[in-house]
């Protein structure tokens, strides 16, 4: 046992001993990228806007709109609460006028409530 015990700190000793402290610059030569140019000068990758809100809206001809609202202000506007596409439609547009705040909107010329 007590050889044991003398033997940890030496074997542990010899083992940092062993180990080289010198710096290490590690270079990596691979293949040149060849788009690294075209890379460098492309533009900025812009976002989609996200989701802001999401209503349904019940208008005049008793038909619902459900409407994703945008953060850029813009909306897509789904015929059901399921479609993954919709219809985007800009911000200011004649068609839809209105905000995810207000609780009454005009979609093609009618009245629709929240």
């Amino acid at each position: 046992m007590n050889r044991t015990l003398t033997l940890l700190p030496i074997a542990a000793a010899m083992a940092l001993a062993a180990c080289n402290n010198s710096d290490h610059t590690i270079v990596d030569n691979g293949p040149p990228d060849p788009m690294a140019n075209q890379l460098a000068n492309a533009a900025p990758v812009e976002l989609p806007p996200a989701i802001t809100a999401s209503k349904a809206y019940r208008c005049k001809d008793n038909s619902l709109v459900y409407i994703d609202w945008l953060s850029n202000g813009s909306a897509r506007v789904k015929k059901n609460k399921a479609d993954p596409t919709g219809t985007d439609i800009a911000k200011g547009s004649e068609e839809l006028k209105g905000d995810a705040q207000a609780s009454t909107i005009t979609y093609k010329g009618q009245s629709c409530k929240a």
